[in-house]
C-alpha cells in the first residue's frame, strides 16, 4: 500500500466510529457529524427532491445528457446515510456519465428491516423506468448499496419488469458470513470492520433468516441477469464476498467488469476528498458510460 495511501487510511480508521457500540440514532448522528461540505454543486444543472410513494428521492440532471438514467442506492450498512451523504457523488456522477441520476432515500434499518430497502430500491427504479424518458437505466450502489442494486436486478428478472441496462456493484455487501480470507485478514484497522459488518448485518435482518433477495449470491439462478460492473477494495472485509459473487455472474454468461484495487479499503470511491480515489472514479464513470450504451 502506498504511503499516501496507508496514511489516509489510517485516520479514517482511527476517526470511524464503533458503530456496533451504538444504537442506530447514536450511529446516524455520527456518521452525520463527519460529513464535508459539498464543493461541486455545479456539475449539475438542476436538482429535484420528490417522493415516489413513501421513498424521498433526489434527481440530478446533467448539464449534457446522453439519454440514460442511473437509480443509485447508498451505502451505509442499510442503518445510516441517505441522500444529503451521497449528494457530491451522485453530482460527479451525473456530471462524467452524462446521465439523470436518481438517488434513493430508502427505509434504513433497525426500524425497517429486510427486504424493506430494497422494495423502496425496486419501487424507484420502476418509477424511474416508466416516467423519466430514457433510452437505458442503469442500477447502482456502494456497499450496502451494491446489496440493493444486486437485489434489485434479481426482482426485476423475477417479476418481469423492464431489465436494468447494467447493476454497478461497488465494493458490495453479499453475504451475511463473515468467514473468508478478506475477513479475516482485514478484520481491524482498515476503515470497515468484521464487528460492524455483524452489527450491519444484524440490524437489517433481526431475527430473519437471510434469502436470496437479502444475500443475492443465494439466487437458485444469475442466468439473465444485466451486465455488471463490480468494484472491489483489496483491503476490506468484503473483498472476497465481492469478487466471488462478480465470479457467479460470470459463470452465469453474464457479462462482467471486475475492477478490483489491491491496495486500497472500503469505501475510497466516494470519498471525493481522497486523490488516489480520482482515477478509480474516472475509469467507473467510463465503465458505466460504455455499459449503459451497450444493447441488453
Amino acid at each position: 500500500m502506498d504511503d499516501g495511501v496507508a496514511s489516509f487510511m489510517r485516520t479514517m480508521d482511527e476517526g470511524f466510529p464503533a458503530v456496533e457500540t451504538m444504537t442506530a440514532a447514536q450511529a446516524r448522528a455520527v456518521i452525520a457529524a463527519r460529513r464535508l461540505p459539498v464543493e461541486n454543486l455545479d456539475d449539475v444543472a438542476s436538482t429535484e427532491d420528490r417522493m415516489i410513494g413513501d421513498v424521498p428521492v433526489r434527481i440530478y440532471r446533467p448539464h449534457s445528457s446522453r439519454g440514460t438514467v442511473v437509480v443509485f442506492c447508498h451505502g451505509g450498512g442499510f442503518v445510516f446515510c441517505d441522500l444529503d451523504s451521497h449528494d457530491s457523488f451522485c453530482r460527479a456522477m451525473a456530471r462524467h456519465t452524462e446521465s439523470v441520476v436518481v438517488s434513493v432515500g430508502y427505509r434504513r434499518a433497525p426500524e425497517h428491516r429486510a427486504p424493506t430497502a430494497a422494495e423502496d430500491c425496486y419501487a424507484a427504479y420502476c418509477w424511474a423506468a416508466s416516467e423519466l424518458e430514457a433510452a437505458r437505466v442503469v442500477i447502482a450502489g456502494d456497499s450496502a448499496g451494491g446489496n440493493l442494486a444486486a437485489v434489485v436486478s434479481l426482482m426485476c428478472r423475477e417479476r418481469g419488469a423492464p431489465m436494468p441496462a447494467g447493476q454497478i456493484l461497488i465494493y458490495p455487501v453479499i453475504e451475511p458470513t463473515f468467514d473468508t480470507g478478506s475477513y479475516q485478514t482485514y478484520a481491524t484497522g482498515y476503515v470497515n470492520t468484521r464487528a460492524a459488518m455483524q452489527w450491519y448485518w444484524a440490524q437489517y435482518l433481526g431475527d430473519s433468516a437471510p434469502t436470496h433477495l437479502v444475500a443475492p449470491s443465494r439466487a437458485p439462478s444469475h442466468e439473465g441477469l444485466p451486465p455488471a460492473v463490480v468494484v472491489t477494495a483489496g483491503c476490506d472485509v468484503l473483498h472476497d464476498e465481492g469478487a466471488a459473487y462478480a465470479d457467479r455472474l460470470r459463470a452465469a454468461n453474464v457479462s462482467v467488469v471486475h475492477r478490483d484495487y489491491p491496495g486500497l479499503f472500503h469505501g475510497f470511491v466516494t470519498i471525493m476528498a481522497f486523490a488516489a480515489g480520482a482515477s478509480a472514479r474516472d475509469l467507473l464513470w467510463s465503465d458505466m458510460r460504455n455499459l449503459s450504451a451497450v444493447p441488453v
